[in-house]
């Protein structure tokens, strides 16, 4: 048996960071074009669009520098992929411990 748990982040009941948006400013930042990751997500554009303009707003700081070449990620949004990575590995880490310390005795048989 396993621990499963999905991890986001949310100001006044509405989602401003979590996985979806990891995934999104992960392949902007590769790709360099809010386009290519849309195609690559296979989500619109205009989704792609409203979720990050949505935490923009949530935020109140830009994520992403747009330019006629395409989008690259603000030190904010670059420092997001990364603190967020490591709130979920510690999440990750944590839950594993605390279900073998509580759960598993019961469960694993």
């Amino acid at each position: 048996m396993e621990i499963k748990h999905k991890v986001w982040i949310e100001k006044n009941g509405k989602v401003v960071f979590g996985l979806g948006r990891y995934r999104i400013l992960e392949a902007v930042r590769r790709l360099g074009s809010l386009q290519a990751a849309a195609f690559e997500l296979k989500m619109s554009y205009r989704a792609i669009w409203a979720r990050v303009s949505a935490t923009e707003e949530r935020l109140g700081k830009p994520l992403l520098i747009r330019d006629p070449q395409g989008s690259r990620l603000t030190p904010l949004g670059e420092t997001l992929l990364k603190q967020f990575q490591r709130l979920l590995k510690i999440v990750e880490t944590e839950s594993d411990s605390v279900y073998k310390d509580l759960m598993a005795a019961y469960l694993d048989g």
